[in-house]
């Protein structure tokens, strides 16, 4: 799905890459190994959301353009889109 100009896709929840979080002293690690990286990231939300709709924007790789020398406001679009699509508006 697209946003904006930013291209969107649902992420696997691959339970298997849960182990990643294993923790010997914590009740998890709230990072896995690089191995999945946005997926664990979204296993470890999935943990302390419940009953609700949520999204997991994995924003960290493209938000800096070595080659421009700046920011790219990647995921920002995509976020007020969604943000303008499923708001009311005030009440008067």
């Amino acid at each position: 799905r697209q946003a904006g100009w930013e291209k969107l896709w649902r992420m696997p929840m691959e339970e298997a890459y849960m182990e990643q979080l294993d923790s010997s002293i914590a009740d998890m690690k709230n990072t896995g190994t690089r191995m999945g990286g946005a997926i664990t990231a979204a296993l470890f939300l999935k943990e302390y959301v419940d009953k609700m709709q949520w999204a997991h924007l994995d924003i960290a790789g493209p938000v800096w353009d070595d080659k421009q020398g700046g920011a790219t406001g990647f995921g920002a679009a995509a976020l007020a889109n969604w943000v303008l699509a499923n708001s009311s508006e005030p009440s008067k």
